[in-house]
């Protein structure tokens, strides 16, 4: 049988072709390794568990050093905390507070709004939360519900929106003059990263309480919840009260990060404090204490 080959024009266009998609291969794989290289590079290098719970160690003896001088000065805080879903607010709120008094250290963290209090004036529930004298208190979400999932969900009128953009720069200046040092932290979390730790929510049965229809369909609006937050900077980021934007795509150096910007912001002291000595236990009146729980109503040991 005659095998026709094709004429050397052909061949040599043939091999001028193959030659030509070897190059563009090769050249694509060079872009691809030089990307990769470039992010890498650009990327920082992930806290070992090791050097984050040293950190953090440290940074929690010197909130507790700030809480000794707010205890002593009077001072009167307010943290507020925003962010999207699954921005690691809660995270964050839970190291600053695990080493420090929950009574010089207050969380509030607002449920829906009750029937009555949906008849007040717009902030008037979180006004009973801010501090007394030698109180800090961090808000997990606070009045700016208002620029974002009211807004975002429809739960509030285009008048009532463009109202709290007005009044809200007012209203914090006024806390701020009244003594209240207004700290506001806005976590930001890339597309890809919320949407992993969705899925690690709705796998993990000790997340799903995390989980509201309003948070999954927070998830499907996310270029919404984008220009909803634009909008609130862009009015409410003043010299009086401004915004500081905290990246939380690595939540244990968003949580270092946070808390030493935080602790940057105060002008404390450490308050001169006796270190405590362990007493001797008296002997007056001693006997077997032990022996008279014998009988009692013991809970199983199953460990």
């Amino acid at each position: 049988m005659e095998v026709h080959h094709g004429s050397e024009e052909e061949r040599k266009e043939e091999r001028k072709k193959r030659k030509e998609e070897g190059e563009k291969e090769g050249k694509e794989r060079k872009e691809i390794k030089r990307a990769k290289s470039d992010k890498n590079a650009e990327a920082p290098k992930r806290l070992s568990r090791q050097a984050y719970e040293e950190e953090l160690y440290r940074l929690h003896v010197e909130l507790g050093k700030l809480q000794e001088w707010v205890k002593h000065t009077g001072a009167k805080i307010v943290v507020v905390f925003e962010g999207r879903d699954a921005a690691g607010k809660g995270g964050a709120i839970k190291r600053i507070t695990e080493r420090v008094s929950p009574r010089i250290f207050r969380v509030a963290a607002l449920p829906a709004p009750t029937e009555r209090e949906k008849t007040q004036i717009f902030g008037q529930r979180y006004m009973a939360h801010l501090p007394a004298a030698g109180e800090v208190v961090l808000f997990d979400r606070s009045w700016y519900n208002r620029a974002g999932v009211e807004r975002v969900m429809g739960y509030c009128s285009e008048e009532e929106y463009q109202e709290f953009l007005r009044v809200c720069p007012n209203f914090e200046m006024t806390l701020v003059r009244s003594g209240i040092v207004l700290i506001k932290y806005w976590l930001t979390v890339s597309n890809a990263e919320q949407q992993r730790r969705f899925k690690v929510r709705i796998q993990d049965p000790r997340k799903h309480w995390k989980l509201s229809p309003t948070d999954l369909e927070a998830r499907r609006r996310w270029y919404e919840y984008s220009r909803a937050r634009d909008a609130m900077l862009d009015a409410t980021d003043t010299p009086e009260a401004p915004w500081y934007i905290v990246r939380s795509n690595d939540k244990r150096q968003a949580r270092l990060n946070c808390i030493t910007h935080l602790l940057s912001l105060l002008p404390y002291e450490e308050v001169t404090r006796e270190v405590p000595r362990l007493p001797k236990r008296s002997l007056k009146g001693q006997y077997d204490d032990a022996a008279t729980l014998v009988g009692r109503n013991f809970i199983p040991e199953v460990y």
